[in-house]
């Protein structure tokens, strides 16, 4: 057997090496997919979606992020990056630390992919963990919700994030050399940040690729004060004058300053049949977490549990993240033009990851160390009169060992096997889907002296599936319905963790005995475009049971599994019990007038979730209702947008939440292409929270203690040539 994942990827790898010139040969010519810099300009073909659709075809709400909207969208996070899409939040646990929440799932439950594979990080496991994607090396970015999703994997309830960059080139450019090359400048942090690619054809069908990024961040300037109101007033009733003090500071963000770098490398062979790539990456991400002010003399676990031990050397204060990855990534395609099948695709990657949480004294408190694996073998049906689909197998493994004094799992591995198929019929007026997924999952846990923990193993068996249908109601418009039926096999996270985890401020205790979380599910699309304008809305209702989530016990519980030693943080337990989640994302565009050149433009978007778990009441860290609406000036060479956020407040908590206060945003910004004929060379200026407002994301661990930034105003610079 074999056992190292490593070991695995490199049998894979040279598997389909000593494969893919015989093929190559014979096969013929393959679309170029629709996801690059040189690909086709159509910019709503979702390739995240299995089988390569436009957008309005879709059966579940999606999102693309490419072009100008991605350059102004553009901050060091991915969960930053996204935040204005519709159905979309995020971690927001300091500027470092960001990642998407997808219709009020996080976690587990969202799959953050790059190229269709995993980011092979830790960022699952604790919100103070960063995602080992860099926005700054994209080139689309595809957000796909809905059962869609469930065909990378089971754990994407909530959704799929899928960041496209160049790595592996997909065709040989025209240019003797092209180059690509990003820089950005944003005040609220004194941010500077560069990205830069070259791709250079060395014959007629093979191609090299070279890229590198920098980013450097000082402490983050927020708008309005760093503690909310709510712990303003209990730090305003202290007895000590420094806690008092905590309450009237403003202004920066103490201990978030971050620096990171990245380089790599891919090549690409580029034949008449098809296509095979390899790519190698590291990155290195030096950041600091958030510090929590102090607010009280003593901790109260009833009232909040964000609350410092600083006497006792376990909170967040000051603490410093260094992360690295290295990643290898090979991607292929044979065209096989047959009568049944059109092309096979295979996609695999490989990273060994480790960060260390470093304490103030510049001693190393944690490591955390991931190893991981993720392969996909796909089988693209040719159109049969409309029918078309896909199928294919994925295999995923990962180990994970955290050391040190913040350990709060044993070491353990997870190894999982899935069988997948989507199917799609095209009638004309009426369209037919339907997906299904097997995942087989192992889980085992090593014996831990540290934790009290005994070796524990489990296998799981899931089975999800959905069937869906679009019916055209008018020229240019659909409506569309899915129906689900999912199951997840529960993490490592939940089922083995066991100890102090001051990311959060928590004893975890997880559930060795948990059974799958099941749920139903339903969503209604309604789309539709014509000349001028576009709209689309989704509705959503899940019901679960066995819905995993983390509750507040009494402290004796954990006690109990730490040995009877005295509590440092509250004691939140792992449960299981039914739950219902629905909401909605809208989002539509218009065409107001044409005046001279420019095309004057209103779009909007709304979104809002409702998450309630059976005899607990709401469901954590859920966004609250959110508009968007703006304004724009198009033009070929310049244009010209301002735009408004407004948040609403978030009053539906749980016992340990405090309400979250409402907020309105807003931005502006400015984009001129200085190069007739080139649209993706552009200078932008922008300017965001103008009015430098206070704004705190109701999701976050730390919206408590750690604002969204101030004013901030951006200069970018992308060319491409």
């Amino acid at each position: 057997m074999l056992r190292s994942p490593s070991l695995r990827a490199g049998c894979a790898l040279t598997a389909l090496c000593l494969a893919w010139p015989a093929a190559a040969q014979t096969a013929a010519p393959a679309e170029t997919q629709a996801d690059g810099n040189y690909h086709d300009p159509r910019s709503d073909i979702v390739v995240t979606a299995l089988i390569p659709r436009s957008q309005g075809d879709i059966l579940s709400g999606t999102s693309i992020v490419t072009g100008e909207e991605l350059t102004r969208s553009l901050r060091p996070t991915i969960g930053e990056t996204l935040a204005r899409q519709p159905g979309v939040s995020a971690t927001s646990f300091g500027p470092n630390a960001s990642r998407p929440i997808l219709r009020g799932f996080q976690g587990e439950r969202v799959r953050i992919l790059t190229d269709g594979i995993g980011s092979f990080d830790v960022s699952n496991t604790s919100v103070d963990h960063a995602v080992a994607i860099n926005p700054l090396t994209a080139d689309r970015i595809e957000v796909l919700r809905g059962p869609s999703a469930l065909l990378y994997g089971s754990s994407a309830i909530g959704g799929v994030v899928n960041v496209i960059d160049s790595r592996i080139p997909r065709r040989v450019p025209d240019e003797a050399i092209h180059i690509d090359a990003i820089g950005s400048y944003g005040s609220a942090a004194n941010e500077r940040s560069g990205s830069g690619e070259i791709e250079v054809p060395l014959t007629e069908n093979f191609v090299v690729h070279v890229d590198g990024s920098y980013s450097k961040t000082d402490n983050l300037r927020t708008g309005g004060y760093i503690l909310s109101k709510a712990m303003r007033e209990i730090a305003a009733a202290s007895d000590e004058e420094e806690i008092q003090e905590n309450a009237r500071l403003k202004g920066k963000l103490a201990n978030t300053a971050a620096e990171v770098w990245e380089v790599a490398g891919g090549f690409a062979y580029i034949g008449d049949g098809g296509n095979l790539g390899m790519s190698i990456s590291h990155s290195e991400n030096t950041y600091g977490v958030p510090s929590r002010l102090e607010v009280a003399e003593e901790h109260d676990h009833d009232h909040d549990h964000d609350h410092d031990h600083e006497e006792e050397g376990h909170s967040h204060e000051n603490v410093t993240l260094a992360m690295k990855q290295t990643r290898a990534d090979l991607r292929g395609e044979v065209a096989v033009n047959g009568g049944f099948l059109d092309s096979i695709r295979l996609r695999a990657g490989w990273a060994d990851y480790q960060h260390q949480e470093i304490e103030p004294s510049g001693e190393v408190g944690t490591t955390f160390k991931n190893q991981s694996m993720e392969s996909r073998l796909e089988f693209v049906q040719a159109d049969r009169n409309g029918w078309q689909g896909a199928s294919g197998a994925q295999f995923f493994t990962r180990r994970f060992q955290a050391d040190g004094e913040e350990k709060f799992l044993p070491k353990n591995q997870t190894d999982q096997f899935g069988l997948f198929t989507l199917q799609s019929l095209d009638l004309g007026d009426t369209r037919l889907e339907a997906g299904a997924r097997y995942e087989h999952t192992k889980l085992q846990s090593d014996p831990d002296a540290d934790l009290f923990a005994e070796a524990s193993q489990r296998s799981f068996d899931a089975l999800s599936g959905s069937l869906g249908i679009s019916q055209a109601i008018m020229p240019g418009w659909r409506v569309g319905l899915n129906l689900s039926r999912s199951e997840r096999a529960p993490s490592a996270e939940e089922l083995f963790a066991r100890g102090n985890h001051a990311g959060t401020q928590a004893f975890e205790l997880g559930n060795p005995d948990f059974g799958k979380e099941k749920s139903w599910g339903v969503e209604g699309t309604l789309r539709g475009s014509g000349n001028g304008y576009s709209f689309s809305l989704a509705a959503y209702h899940n019901w679960f049971s066995g819905f995993i989530y983390e509750s507040v016990v009494d402290d004796s519980v954990c006690q109990a599994a730490n040995g009877g030693a005295e509590m440092e943080f509250p004691c939140y337990a792992y449960a299981q019990a039914d739950a219902r989640y629905y909401g909605f994302e809208a989002e539509a565009s218009v065409k107001l007038a044409q005046v001279g050149s420019y095309a004057i433009n209103i779009d909007g978007v709304a979104d809002y979730v409702r998450a309630t778990i059976k005899g607990n009441g709401p469901a954590p860290r859920i966004p609250p209702l959110r508009l968007l609406g703006g304004i724009e000036a198009q033009g070929a060479r310049l244009s010209a947008r301002a735009e408004l956020e407004h948040v609403f407040e978030q009053d539906r908590v749980t016992d340990f939440e405090t309400p979250t206060d409402g907020f309105t945003m807003v931005n502006a910004s400015i984009s001129f292409k200085p190069l007739a004929g080139n649209d993706r060379t552009t200078l932008m200026l922008s300017a965001n929270n103008i009015f430098d407002v206070e704004a705190r994301r109701h999701a976050s661990f730390l919206k408590d203690f750690a604002p969204l930034a101030g004013r901030d105003i951006r200069l970018t610079a992308r060319i491409s040539i």
